[in-house]
């Protein structure tokens, strides 16, 4: 009969550096054989919630964590040793401590230091779609210091289901729900998520809607009705990733009010959606390897994609969703940070994100600012043209590999990186560019980190939009012809199983794409 080994009890607690007091956080706890362990609250008041994630088709894409809340935590271990790692969102350095366990073990403290302090400069964090219940948000929002999120608690797959027809009516009235003054989450959204039509299993696609005041009562497809439905609730509505088969003639047809600029195939562990979904366009030269996208490939496809709808006038605000609870990722890995100039409400960042007040990251801070105004506001130059002025500072953990600044999705201008230490040999760059601009059109700035030797995370601000009066932007003839390609492979994909309204939504679409493609160079 094999001996029982024995245990040995581990606790622990979670310290903010600066003040002494707990903070909830995210903890990993590995032993020397690879096995996962979750630590459970210690105390009557404390929550432990574990996340067991791995992606089925990468073994190593593994997301094992254990959300605590602001108590002390334990486990009962074998002796031997461990790895502890705890975060706290992205404004606190990461700890990593190497445990031995065995009858006289310590109680381990943890002491997580702010490097960057976004609120006080006026930045608040938000993750606009993740899968996780009301319940639950309160304790994942504190441990991950995000200020906003928005959980799908309607999650429809099927053709022609209305979310009203198979959750409960909503009997009180929906609100923002607080968690303190600057944390909160909105409690009714809902993703179509569409895999089936009738009894065919048939993948369209996925579109949120954010902020809705009560259960959407219409199905898709059509596309269009949900958005005028959603759009009466006052809710937002935004694409999921772009490589959906739907995406290119939903966008079009809905004027999309968000696009996912980090979406939920960008991860914390290695990245392992590598061919799925509508390919990429030749002209973009994505980054492959012999299995398919490489995590560099997929954040390119995912901008340049971005880019392409911005040149054809369509006008999506930038947003992150991580689709935590389902993907092997922490909630807000990928967040969108959105300024607000006054104190803050649920009420002022929303209205933020949706007027571009803001920009997207999944590791670095891009403070950039155009003619010395953050990004949200248009600007207006002479018949004749002019210059902007692009100046701000990135800071990060790691070192910064390049700063570029875009024109109409081109880059136009790129600043070499200082990387000087700064706080906690954390890293700053600052930089001062100046952009001609010939014609009416957008600009932006985005930036990449260094993390480990071939992966990168990235930042990148909402789109300035410059008017020059009588020089409209003429597209890119390649990019439109991507964008009209795409509907009509979908059209000759899905027309015999849709409704005729929603193939004549793709119809439209694809009209609108060809026109732009006539007119482009």
């Amino acid at each position: 009969m094999a001996k029982t080994q024995r245990l040995h009890r581990l606790t622990g607690i979670v310290l903010d550096a600066s003040t002494g007091r707990p903070i909830a956080s995210r903890l990993y706890l590995q032993g020397a054989d690879g096995t996962w362990h979750f630590p459970r609250a210690a105390t009557d008041g404390g929550t432990a919630l574990p996340y067991k994630k791995q992606f089925a088709s990468n073994l190593a894409s593994v997301e094992m964590h254990t959300i605590l809340s602001a108590h002390p935590w334990e486990i009962d271990l074998a002796e031997g040793a461990y790895i502890l790692a705890v975060e706290r969102g992205k404004e606190y350095l990461p700890s990593i401590q190497q445990i031995r366990v065995g009858p006289q073990t310590p109680r381990v403290r943890t002491e997580l230091r702010r490097w960057i302090d976004m609120a006080a400069k006026g930045w608040y964090s938000g993750d606009t779609h993740c899968h996780r219940s009301t319940y639950e948000m309160p304790v994942l929002i504190d441990a991950e210091d995000l200020n906003v999120g928005f959980p799908m608690v309607h999650w429809v797959k099927q053709a022609g289901v209305a979310p009203s027809s198979v959750y409960p009516k909503q009997l009180e009235p929906v609100k923002p729900i607080y968690v303190d003054p600057t944390h909160v989450f909105w409690p009714l959204n809902t993703e179509y998520e569409i895999f089936s039509v009738g009894e065919k299993r048939h993948t369209l696609g996925a579109i949120m809607v954010i902020n809705q005041k009560a259960p959407m009562t219409t199905a898709a497809p059509p596309v269009g009705p949900v958005a005028a439905e959603a759009r009466k609730q006052g809710a937002l509505l935004e694409l999921d990733k772009h490589n959906w088969e739907w995406s290119m003639a939903v966008a079009s047809t809905t004027d999309v009010d968000l696009y996912e600029l980090s979406n939920n195939h960008m991860w914390r562990t290695e990245f392992g959606v590598k061919n799925w979904g509508m390919p990429a366009a030749p002209y973009m030269n994505i980054e492959r390897d012999a299995n398919g996208w490489t995590e560099n490939g997929w954040i390119d496809y995912t901008l340049q994609n971005y880019y392409a709808l911005l040149n054809a006038g369509l006008r999506p605000r930038p947003t992150a969703g991580t689709a935590n609870g389902v993907h092997p990722v922490p909630l807000g890995f990928g967040r969108v940070y959105v300024h607000i100039t006054e104190k803050f409400t649920y009420e002022r960042w929303l209205n933020g994100l949706n007027a571009r007040s803001s920009f997207v990251t999944t590791g670095p801070m891009l403070l950039a600012t155009v003619d010395e105004k953050y990004p949200g506001y248009e600007i207006t130059l002479g018949p004749e043209g002019g210059s902007v002025r692009f100046q701000g500072s990135v800071h990060s953990i790691g070192a910064i590999d390049r700063i570029e600044v875009l024109l109409n999705g081109q880059v136009a201008a790129g600043a070499k990186p200082e990387n000087l230490l700064a706080e906690a040999s954390t890293h700053l760059c600052r930089f001062d560019e100046r952009v001609s601009v010939a014609t009416s059109g957008w600009v932006a700035v985005r930036c990449y980190e260094r993390f480990g030797e071939a992966r990168f995370r990235y930042a990148h601000t909402a789109p300035v939009y410059i008017t020059v009066p009588g020089k409209p932007y003429i597209p890119r003839k390649v990019e439109m012809e991507y964008l009209a390609q795409r509907v009509r492979d979908e059209i000759a994909r899905s027309q015999e199983l849709l409704p005729e309204a929603a193939v004549e939504e793709y119809r439209a679409a694809l009209a609108r794409y060809e026109s732009l493609a006539r007119i482009g160079t």
